[in-house]
């Protein structure tokens, strides 16, 4: 029929138009028996449930699910029964894998307001009075612009940072870069794209992964902004820092960082989020956030997961 796209007569009501100009009374006719649904429709059906009967988002996810993302799901939830799900810090039993227990999630030490905007570090008292500067950050400004942390650097949150950075738990860094994600919504969300402080190639290449890196890339996802792992470099093999005094790290970091001349066009006048994964004086953020500004970076913000300080006041 013209006007109407797609649509074809059957082949008895095509015969009928050609040959009756005038049209026949409605027949009394028994319902034509409903065709059996294939099979591999009822499976998928069993297996994805009806986008009427699930969320929109699922329904979305659903109506675009290839057979292989199917199976993943179905495979995780295999090896969920077998391995059930245990806390991402003391191996105990959990509902949902890389959550922690009530004992590891009580240890942290959550770093909340009021702090110092440009260190993130705590005050001790709520004094009611608007945004403080510690007294460290009017005598020795630091070279990025504002920092967050989610939590003091204690026990418990020493053993999730040595647990990913020194017994291969890749693992941990979902939940921790979760956690950073909700501690740094507002810096995120001001981003223009998410750089992790890189390692020398060296240490790279014995580690065999940046745990700055694994922080960073879910932070970019969830800020929808561009992940760039090589536009920072180190190019300095600097000894450990641990043990180092302020002054001691600082001189070691000297020169450790430069922006690849292939990634300038991507920093320029890009507001930049640097992460790494703990705080300890500075001194590795400060050296990290001048080569950026360097390299043509607008501004610098610093996020990382723990923080070594105690609380002002």
């Amino acid at each position: 029929m013209p006007g109407i796209t797609g649509w074809s007569a059957p082949p008895q009501a095509a015969r009928s138009v050609a040959t009756a100009p005038t049209p026949r009374p409605a027949a009394t006719t028994r319902p034509r028996p409903r065709r059996a649904e294939p099979a591999a429709r009822r499976v998928r059906a069993w297996v994805v449930p009806a986008p009427e009967n699930i969320d929109s988002e699922e329904a979305r996810a659903s109506k675009g699910a290839r057979p292989s993302a199917i199976f993943g799901r179905a495979a995780r939830a295999l090896v969920g029964l077998v391995y059930p799900p245990s806390c991402a810090g003391c191996g105990a039993a959990t509902a949902d894998p890389g959550a922690l227990c009530p004992a590891c999630w009580s240890g942290l030490r959550f770093i909340e307001e009021p702090r110092c905007p440009r260190y993130g570090t705590p005050f001790a008292l709520d004094l009611g009075i608007g945004p403080l500067l510690s007294p460290r950050a009017i005598s020795d400004p630091p070279v990025f612009e504002r920092a967050r942390a989610v939590v003091l650097y204690d026990d418990t949150a020493r053993g999730l940072v040595h647990r990913l950075k020194y017994e291969d738990r890749l693992d941990l860094a979902k939940a921790m870069a979760a956690m950073m994600a909700a501690s740094g919504a507002a810096l995120i969300a001001e981003a223009d794209c998410v750089v992790p402080v890189p390692l020398h190639r060296w240490r790279l290449w014995r580690r065999r992964f940046n745990q700055a890196a694994l922080l960073a890339r879910p932070l970019a996802r969830a800020g929808r902004v561009p992940f760039l792992p090589q536009a920072l470099a180190r190019v300095k093999a600097t000894r450990s820092q641990v043990g180092l005094s302020r002054a001691g790290r600082a001189e070691n970091l000297q020169g450790a960082f430069r922006v690849p001349p292939a990634h300038r066009a991507a920093l320029q006048g890009r507001r930049v989020l640097l992460v790494d994964d703990v705080t300890t004086t500075g001194a590795t953020a400060n050296a990290a956030a001048r080569a950026l500004l360097r390299g043509g970076a607008a501004s610098v913000d610093l996020l990382t997961f723990a923080l070594v300080a105690d609380p002002i006041g």
